[in-house]
């Protein structure tokens, strides 16, 4: 297999792993529910 494939399949398979890991960590639901805590807070702290 040339130096360029290999070069050109790592390359490719790498920026679909990253984008995967983008997307579930995006997604996921510890990150979820830290931000909706934060969006809650906020909405009670104007009740004060």
């Amino acid at each position: 297999m040339p130096k360029d494939l290999l070069a050109y399949l790592i390359f490719g398979f790498s920026l679909v792993a990253l984008f995967v890991w983008i997307i579930f960590h995006y997604y996921s639901k510890k990150r979820h529910e830290k931000v909706e805590s934060i969006k809650y807070k906020i909405l009670q702290d104007d009740d004060e």
